[in-house]
């Protein structure tokens, strides 16, 4: 199921471009497309370069 996540926050990504898109046309508004799109692409990338690594014990 982990391995699902990552393309999951990059279809979301898509979508919010396209509706960011749909925003620059101003048939949605910017305000709610912009904040969408700057958290879907964080997200993404996050989500592809957070890896589960073993530290070593914490002492």
């Amino acid at each position: 199921m982990r391995e699902f996540i990552p393309f999951g926050f990059l279809i979301i990504t898509i979508v919010s471009f396209f509706l960011n898109i749909l925003g620059l046309m101003q048939l949605m508004p910017l305000y709610f497309t912009l904040p969408l799109l700057f958290f879907s692409i964080y997200f993404t990338i996050f989500s592809f370069t957070h890896r589960r690594v073993y530290r070593g014990r914490m002492r």
